[in-house]
């Protein structure tokens, strides 16, 4: 039997599988997805096998065996396997990226040196060797060697530490078999966590034997008669520490019963529970409304034949789309088939897992980045084990090793964090599809203001419009809340008049009054900005200088808890100045508004406010996002004041106030889907507000009031934003009305990089002239029947310098049908050795979702 290997080498060279002989032995554990330990030059590294085969086209002898399995079962099924290839191909990766990028850290190879016998070990010369010093070294002689030799034959290969510590005194003799070559060093890859193993104790005979053995005991032998008391009565195994904790007894006491034969110690494998003692009350199915039912139905229908169709669930804020996801959920498990649902990190709060494991308990994993790593390997384990068929995590739970899914739900669908900004630069939207179509799967794609790419692909040219019943993705609407309760009251505030009249606070008179209403009243508010951080820049009044990183071109950000200032880009820290570092001037002022300065703000116009802040600062410990949220749910504070982690899957009933601080600080940026990205933050965080029986209000703050963005968020009217939208990308030429890739190029030299740019366009067109005779271009989704290729730059990208490197980039544009990665594939291929030779970076990103 041979097996084909993607080792762990990510190089052009070795971006294809490898044949290895399948050891007899190991033969039984060995199948498609499974980890391998396998020698690969002079080295041991992890595979993954992608093919078995009963012949090979290498010559048997030249093939080298399988030296290890990783797992006894394979960690990834045969269609992650074939997932994982599309991925290569489609984000111009290596495979072994994608592979590796679809399992947890915690499996991610760990390579270690160890001490094994030599195949063929050599007689040890008898003359004895020198220090050096041409004193002669003594050893005991060969009994030591063979004990030695022993013991690494006993266990296969053995750590040097581990080789220490049993023969302390014998390093120099150690030296000398390697150097001879009786022993060998040799490499074995290892997990970077084990499973959790605990010890525990449970009774060795019955209850009636247990108590008799008690009264056997002497008199002052009280510990051990408790704990044979405990076991007569609870027969069940019990951990040793908690055991030690009931009783107050040490494990002193349970070794001596075990010694005697009346107890057994042995470790168990435990899974880390994330939840472990919350208690998650049980729910039931809710009636629905005429609108979830009219949106639950299509996709019900597509679960019953088990057809591969793609739902775009289009519902305002507060209808109940995750009822539906719920009770569509329920009918998949109902037929013996699993469900993945992604969300948002910033919105997997613990609101949001207390329903899915209220609805279906134990049956759920939870996957997301404030898990440890054990944690998160455990719920990993879960689902390969099929302890659990629902997944509930972000963008990376679309991995999840299920073999029989049924529906995918991706919630906020138009989230950028779906998005993966390393490589493999992969979208859990188009990989959700994959998978389903592999397994004739539903997908929905739930959100209130969907991408505009998403939208496009139902077909229609606005939100009024006809279906296409040939477009691929299927439109259903829920356009009003649950119980008809009303969208709340969207009030723009023109900060130009607030500064005419005088006013130069950041808080409008409208919404410093509607603060302090909602105090009075004891309701809670909302509070968005998306800057973190006390200032946004430091400048010296002076003569303009503006602080700034050395290393990258991007101003610094006061930060005033810790009274520094920060680089969000390499992560660089500086205390605050006291001169100005250009001209020693002391008026050195902060500019700009973060999170940290309207906390303080609060604090000084109403005395006694209760704020809890939520950014990157204040939730980067684990736990913390969940403590502070329970918190303001359980009402110790009045405002919860946030970046745009407050802007999503929160509900708390008596939210009554939103407040937007500025909602410029998206729309000027220099990247195409600004308004869009605008919008849908508005519209998200507007609809924390007034979602129970108690009316909401929202007060927008900005200088750009007239905005389409603005307007029609305030609007609630994602009809008449879309139209406006789709109109400006038409006029432009962006999606939907064409695909994206951007290259990025990144070297410590400007001269390179233009070098390297102009080179690689120039490559890149000649590909697209050669393989335009080549294939007609499939008709577009969008708009033109004929094929289109157009490449841009290269030019500086908009943050020119990150960590002391420069960067260029080009934009291509092209439209479905163009086979663009396979393109840019090649043309990379071509710069294999100057990004070896020249440490030249060149990044690619297929369909980008930042552009900065």
């Amino acid at each position: 039997m041979y097996a084909q290997v993607i080792v762990d080498v990510p190089a052009k060279q070795t971006n294809r599988p490898f044949d290895y002989v399948v050891p007899e032995e190991l033969r039984a554990w060995i199948g498609i997805g499974s980890r391998v330990g396998v020698p690969f030059g002079p080295r041991t590294l992890q595979g993954f096998v992608v093919g078995l085969s009963a012949k090979s086209d290498m010559a048997a002898g030249k093939l080298k065996k399988i030296e290890q399995v990783l797992d006894l079962v394979p960690p990834l099924n045969p269609e992650l396997v074939q997932l994982a290839d599309w991925m290569s191909r489609t984000y111009v990766c290596h495979e072994i990226t994608a592979l590796q990028a679809m399992i947890p850290g915690a499996l991610k190879a760990k390579y270690e040196k160890m001490i094994a016998v030599a195949d063929r070990p050599e007689r040890i010369d008898s003359r004895q060797p020198s220090d050096g010093e041409g004193q002669t070294m003594l050893f005991a002689g060969s009994a030591e060697e063979d004990a030695i030799v022993a013991f690494v034959r006993q266990k296969s290969a053995v750590s040097t530490e581990a080789m220490l510590n049993r023969f302390p005194d014998s390093g120099p003799l150690l030296k000398h078999m390697l150097e001879q070559g009786t022993l060998v060093e040799v490499q074995t890859v290892k997990d970077r966590l084990q499973a959790k193993r605990i010890l525990y104790v449970e009774p060795a005979a019955e209850a009636e034997a247990l108590l008799e053995h008690s009264r056997s005991l002497p008199s002052n032998a009280k510990r051990q008669m408790e704990v044979l008391a405990y076991f007569s009565e609870n027969p069940e195994p019990v951990p040793l520490s908690e055991l030690s904790e009931k009783l107050n007894v040490g494990a002193g006491t349970v070794k001596g019963l075990a010694e005697k034969g009346w107890l057994t110690v042995r470790e168990r494998e435990v899974f880390r529970d994330p939840y472990e003692g919350r208690k998650f009350d049980r729910t039931s199915p809710l009636p629905l409304t005429e609108q979830q039912r009219e949106a639950l139905d299509p996709i019900s229908s597509s679960l019953d034949k088990k057809e591969h169709n793609v739902f775009l669930l289009h519902g305002v804020t507060g209808s109940g789309k995750t009822e539906v996801y719920l009770q569509a959920i329920q009918q998949c498990l109902d037929q013996g088939r699993e469900a993945i649902v992604l969300v948002p990190e910033i919105s997997l709060t613990p609101q949001m897992v207390e329903r899915f494991k209220g609805r279906f308990g134990d049956a759920v994993a939870v996957m997301h980045s404030r898990l440890s790593q054990g944690e998160r390997y455990d719920e990993w384990r879960k689902i390969g084990l099929k302890r659990v068929s629902v997944v509930i995590g972000a963008r990376s739970a679309v991995f999840a090793p299920f073999a029989n899914l049924g529906l995918i739900i991706i919630d906020e669908e138009h989230e950028s964090s779906y998005k993966q900004e390393e490589s493999p630069k992969y979208h859990a939207r188009d990989v959700a599809i994959q998978r389903a179509s592999r397994h004739g799967a539903a997908v929905v794609l739930g959100s209130a203001t969907p991408s505009l790419e998403s939208f496009a692909r139902t077909g229609m040219r606005s939100s009024d419009g006809a279906g296409n019943e040939a477009a691929p993705y299927r439109l259903l609407t829920m356009a009003d809340r649950v119980e008809g309760r009303p969208l709340p009251a969207v009030h723009i505030v023109d900060l130009r008049e607030e500064l005419k009249e005088g006013n130069r606070s950041m808080f409008s008179r409208g919404l410093y009054k509607a603060i302090e209403e909602r105090l009075h009243k004891k309701e809670q508010t909302v509070l968005l900005l998306n800057r973190r951080g006390y200032s946004t820049f430091v400048m010296c009044r002076s003569c303009g200088f503006v602080v700034q990183c050395p290393h990258c071109d991007i101003s610094l950000t006061y930060h005033q808890v810790s009274r520094s200032m920060r680089c969000h880009y390499c992560g660089l820290s500086q205390p605050e100045p006291k001169t100005c570092p250009s001209c020693d001037s002391e008026h050195i002022r902060y500019f700009g508004t973060g999170t940290q300065r309207v906390e303080e703000e609060l604090g000084k116009l109403f005395p006694g406010i209760r704020v809890i802040r939520m950014d990157v600062d204040t939730t980067s410990e684990k736990g913390s996002h969940e403590r502070l949220l329970t918190r303001f749910r359980n009402k110790q504070a009045d405002v919860l004041l946030g970046t745009q982690m407050v802007a999503k899957g929160l509900d708390f009933p008596d939210v009554t106030l939103v407040g937007v601080i500025a909602a410029d600080t998206v729309l000027h940026l220099p990247d195409f889907r600004a308004a869009e990205k605008t919008f849908q933050l508005l519209t998200q965080v507007a609809g924390r507000a007034g979602r129970h029986k108690l009316p909401g209000e929202v007060f927008i703050q900005t200088y750009t009031p007239d905005h389409y963005s603005i307007v029609t968020a305030s609007g609630h009217d994602y009809k008449a934003f879309l139209d406006n939208e789709l109109e400006m990308r038409k006029m432009r030429g962006y999606p939907p009305y064409c695909e994206l890739a951007l290259v990025t190029f990144s070297h410590e030299q400007v001269p390179m990089l233009v070098r390297a740019g102009e080179s690689f366009v120039a490559r890149l067109k000649d590909s697209w002239q050669r393989s335009r005779h080549k294939t007609e271009a499939d008709r577009s989704p969008y708009d033109a029947s004929t094929s289109y290729f157009e490449v841009y730059g290269p030019v500086a990208s908009p943050i020119p310098r990150i960590k002391d490197r420069y960067r260029f980039q080009c934009m291509v544009k092209y439209r479905v049908g163009v086979d663009v990665s396979g393109m840019l594939t090649e043309t990379a291929a071509a710069f294999d050795e100057t990004v070896r030779q020249e440490k030249l970076l060149i990044s690619i990103d297929v369909n980008p979702q930042v552009l900065m």
